[in-house]
């Protein structure tokens, strides 16, 4: 079999097992509140997560041709297939190590350090795409302090609408409407996170010349949307938990109020093309709603942890990948 051809197929295979772990691994924090607060049983709530995680990635495109295109140039990257392999491999080992320890870790972050550390592997610094990768990093980066703020004002707005409300019966009827904030939560996951393993399979379609555009081919689409809903299957209940109830204590009217934050944030960047982080935006919007309660409410300790993590995620996975581009070029 032709090289370029079997690492393509090596590449396709390895995306798809990217997306299948994204989806137990970061798709845990779309139903964790709802998981916690009783409002969804587990089964139920991955059966729902599953189902609108795969209607999400079939939806939008946007997120996947500024992956394509926006980090490097697919067009003037030599021995590309070799550079995305090694950035699929480094992103795959990083979520599993997180995942393996419980940390809502950054699949976006791994992925895209990823692909720009192999890249810078393989042809130095010159190689990004300057304009496109910054821009990218600002949404990762902004974005959490965004779903903050925006939970903090959610969860004010809630306290000042139902100041007056019997608690017992606010957080009942907030556990029936944590099911469709569960349900958008997943959906607007799906619109993002999925089309990052569209973005890189498009890429390594590109680097193989088995493609000359950047639009992304209907049989990656579904591969990837299966792929992930699967993963969203097996479920991620390490991550839940951390999320669920280790950064605060989740009550129904708190849950639904980080869910509604964080699926608009995720929304709004999947309307614009960017890729951004489901875990940063959604323990950020968790930390806000804490905070808009009583600032002692949050466990600022885990909440330390997870932004360590978010921290460092780029420069090791990019690091990682470029150690695996050099061994991968002995011998490919």
């Amino acid at each position: 079999m032709d090289t370029i051809l079997l690492l393509t197929i090596l590449i396709v295979l390895f995306a798809l097992v990217f997306d299948f772990i994204n989806g137990f691994h970061d798709t845990a924090n779309a139903i964790a509140t709802s998981v916690s607060t009783r409002a969804l049983s587990p089964r139920k709530a991955i059966a729902l997560a599953a189902t609108m995680n795969f209607i999400g990635a079939l939806t939008f495109t946007g997120v996947a041709q500024t992956i394509t295109k926006d980090i490097v140039n697919p067009f003037a990257l030599e021995n590309g297939s070799v550079v995305i392999l090694a950035a699929l491999i480094s992103a795959i080992t990083w979520n599993l190590i997180t995942w393996y320890y419980g940390i809502p870790s950054s699949s976006s972050h791994a992925l895209i350090g990823s692909i720009a550390g192999a890249a810078i592997s393989a042809a130095g610094f010159g190689i990004l795409n300057y304009g496109g990768f910054i821009k990218i990093l600002e949404a990762l980066i902004i974005s959490p302090f965004i779903a903050l703020f925006v939970g903090f004002m959610m969860m004010t707005l809630f306290k000042f609408i139902f100041k007056n409300s019997n608690l017992y019966k606010t957080n009942r009827r907030f556990r029936y409407f944590q099911v469709g904030t569960a349900a958008l939560q997943a959906y607007t996951h799906g619109t993002n996170d999925a089309q990052k393993a569209m973005g890189i399979i498009t890429m390594a379609l590109i680097a193989a010349n088995f493609q000359t555009t950047t639009d992304i081919p209907m049989w990656v689409r579904v591969a990837s949307a299966l792929s992930m809903g699967i993963g969203t299957s097996i479920g991620g209940w390490k991550i839940i938990k951390t999320v669920g109830g280790k950064i605060m204590k989740i009550r129904p009217v708190n849950g639904a109020a980080a869910d509604l934050s964080s699926a608009l944030i995720i929304f709004s960047a999947t309307f614009l093309h960017l890729p951004v982080s489901t875990t940063h935006v959604i323990s950020s919007s968790i930390m806000g709603v804490g905070s808009a309660q009583r600032l002692k409410d949050v466990n600022w300790g885990v909440a330390q942890r997870i932004v360590m993590t978010w921290v460092i995620t780029l420069p090791i996975s990019a690091t990682i990948a470029a150690i695996v581009y050099k061994i991968l070029q002995v011998f490919l």
